[in-house]
């Protein structure tokens, strides 16, 4: 892998070059917003230079929210491929990184799904440095650096980035403009990196011990812990929502009065923790309790994932730590799995 030198006060111009090749998005605050949030970037001079979690992840671009998968008449349908445009998405943090190559790994390689491969083929991934905060768990995880997924990473390092290049595009991005870039890093530049990593790492609140999480959930299934969280369970989403691998998601049929089209097949982001969500034909719920919909999602997200695929589908990104209005997070659910010895 090869890494690159760039001074700071260069980053809007390398920023106004790579918009020639696609739309520039990144996480700004707008206004009064205490979040940050992704928005398409007309002048980078905008987007500031310390980066965490933006309120809804990166999956939005690859797996929006509202998906039309194919438009319909009484004669033919039409799909709803082949118009999205290229995006450059800047300042995307490691553990968001790590997120999209779980969901690359569901709808790419085991899944394959066209409408997620055309939009992640599209997707020119810029990962940033970040700053933990008190809610950030992906020291816990593992989800705190990266060293795959990107096409070009970022490590702000003060007055200068060191650039690392991922992938052919991300090469192509620093040919644009060659002259920002410097091939010689120095053994300062080397020392200055390590004693960032080491202070970065130091500085997360939130660490918890991950060992043997899956081998005490599935001791805990019938746990009295799971009731009372139950009870807590307002059943409302937020987490799934800004979750940044969740992807469960219901198919509807828009109809409309036009008489050449007749309606529209939709997908929407959906649930577990939806009461409808294990409803099946005949009025029975396999999952009519809350406290049994909290349970399964956090089987999925800390033991059931990780047992078929190698890595539990939580990067401890703290999103849910951030939403829930009753305090139901995986910083919770894993202390009361383990008590105490938990937090280190």
């Amino acid at each position: 892998m090869k890494v690159l030198k760039m001074k700071k006060e260069d980053r809007d111009k390398f920023l106004r070059a790579m918009m020639q090749v696609g739309e520039l998005w990144a996480p700004v605050k707008q206004g009064n917003e205490t979040r940050l949030r992704y928005r398409k970037i007309e002048d980078p001079s905008i987007i500031g230079d310390k980066f965490n979690r933006p309120i809804l992840p990166l999956k939005k671009f690859l797996y929006p929210p509202k998906l039309p998968m194919f438009k319909f008449s009484e004669e033919r349908y039409e799909a709803e491929i082949g118009n999205v445009p290229m995006r450059i998405i800047f300042g995307v943090t490691p553990c968001d990184i790590h997120a999209m190559l779980i969901m690359d790994e569901t709808f790419m390689e085991h899944y394959p799904d066209p409408y997620y491969i055309e939009r992640r083929e599209k997707t020119i991934i810029i990962g940033h440095s970040c700053e933990p905060d008190e809610y950030c768990m992906c020291k816990s995880m593992g989800t705190h650096y990266i060293e795959e997924g990107f096409d070009l990473a970022m490590s702000d390092l003060g007055d200068f980035y060191l650039v690392w290049i991922g992938s052919s595009k991300g090469h192509d991005l620093t040919r644009l403009v060659p002259e920002l870039f410097d091939e010689n890093i120095k053994d300062s530049d080397i020392k200055k990196y390590v004693e960032w990593r080491r202070k970065r790492d130091a500085s997360f609140e939130k660490v918890f011990d991950f060992t043997g999480i899956p081998d005490i959930m599935e001791l805990s299934y019938y746990s009295p812990i799971w009731e009372e969280l139950g009870e807590k369970c307002l059943s409302c989403g937020s987490c799934v929502m800004v979750c940044p691998t969740c992807n469960c998601f219901n198919v509807m049929d828009e109809l409309t009065l036009s008489p050449e089209v007749k309606g529209e097949r939709v997908r929407y982001w959906t649930t577990c923790l939806f009461i409808e969500h294990a409803l099946v034909a005949g009025g029975h719920n396999f999952r009519g309790k809350r406290a049994e919909r909290v349970r399964q999602f956090y089987i999925h997200k800390l033991q059931a994932f990780g047992a078929e695929f190698g890595s539990p589908a939580c990067v401890g990104c703290g999103r849910c730590v951030v939403t829930c209005p009753v305090n139901i997070n995986v910083w919770e659910v894993v202390g009361k799995l383990k008590g105490k010895e938990a937090y280190i």
